[in-house]
């Protein structure tokens, strides 16, 4: 497969934050490229860098073979950029701006079609100010992809939809690639880069510390297992630690996660709670996933990240 992204030693810093911090991967055509973090790891500045809209400190970085910085006038023909954050007047329509936008390319996609596709079909008279929080995401996407490019960017696509609308739009990404399209994704959610990503680059303070297909980065944990449970009462847990084939134990409030890896630490922990008298509840196990991954490398979750 040949690269059509190529991101060698970047960085960029503000003031003393070092937000991107030594980078380098490669996007192969084709292919939908997940990179995942909590907020705050440098990926939107990373991928801000990569479409162009920002010049880095230091490093390369080749989009179908252009410099996004010094060739960015020929290469925006050819990608398609949906941005995090993005607004637009309250009482544009949302049919007139994409047929606005569509006029400034050579070739362009049909604008109703597109509508249909994301679920906007019905908005197309619609005021943008009128729209709810995920109907401006799924616009934003539309615009992104109004001059039919051949590289997609989409940063976290999925923020502020609901599950259904979310799972649509992961339908909607893949067509994307099954019409040979490159697709960047970033995103926070673990579980939407391990339905939709065929590589994924784990990003924490700046750096990239993993990147592998999911199904790889979720084996190099070994087949470790987990068990989740909710204390009904303030019990000190940490002699769960002490069982064999516990690997770590995490907890946040009232929720306790145990790590294992033998098929006996399960029975074991259950008899070890009853022994010291803790109470719990909603009790399930779970295989190992994309999250897990993270916690493993990082000592964290993107949930205990983003909080602190």
């Amino acid at each position: 497969m040949s690269a059509v992204i190529e991101v060698t030693h970047l960085r960029k810093s503000y003031g003393s934050l070092v937000a991107v911090n030594d980078v380098s991967f490669e996007v192969y055509e084709g292919e939908i490229f997940g990179m995942v973090g909590p907020n705050g790891a440098g990926k939107t500045t990373t991928i801000e860098i990569i479409e162009g809209l920002r010049c880095p400190d230091a490093g390369q970085v080749r989009v179908l073979g252009l410099d996004p910085t010094q060739d960015y006038d020929r290469l925006v023909y050819r990608i398609g950029v949906q941005l995090q954050e993005a607004s637009l007047p309250s009482r544009v329509r949302v049919g007139e701006i994409l047929n606005t936008i569509g006029a400034f390319y050579d070739r362009t996609v049909d604008a109703e079609t597109l509508l249909g596709q994301l679920g906007l079909a019905e908005k197309r008279n619609a005021f943008f100010g009128k729209l709810s929080g995920g109907q401006k995401q799924r616009l934003f996407a539309a615009l992104a992809l109004i001059n039919d490019p051949e590289v997609v960017f989409l940063d976290e696509i999925s923020t502020g939809l609901d599950p259904k609308a979310r799972r649509n739009i992961w339908e909607f990404v893949r067509g994307l690639r099954n019409q040979g399209k490159t697709i960047f994704l970033t995103t926070h959610y673990m579980e939407e880069a391990e339905a939709l990503c065929d590589r994924v680059a784990i990003m924490d303070y700046g750096r990239i510390v993993a990147l592998d297909t999911p199904a790889n980065l979720i084996r190099s944990l070994e087949g470790e297992q987990r068990m989740i449970f909710e204390l009904l009462d303030n019990v000190d847990v940490s002699f769960l630690e002490e069982i064999s084939g516990v690997t770590r134990v995490r907890r946040h409030h009232r929720e306790v996660t145990v790590y294992g890896r033998n098929s006996r630490f399960i029975e074991d922990v259950l008899l070890a709670l009853r022994a010291h008298g803790a109470h719990y509840r909603n009790l399930r196990t779970v295989e190992p996933t994309l999250e897990d991954v993270f916690l493993a490398l990082t000592g964290r979750t993107i949930r205990e990240q983003e909080e602190s």
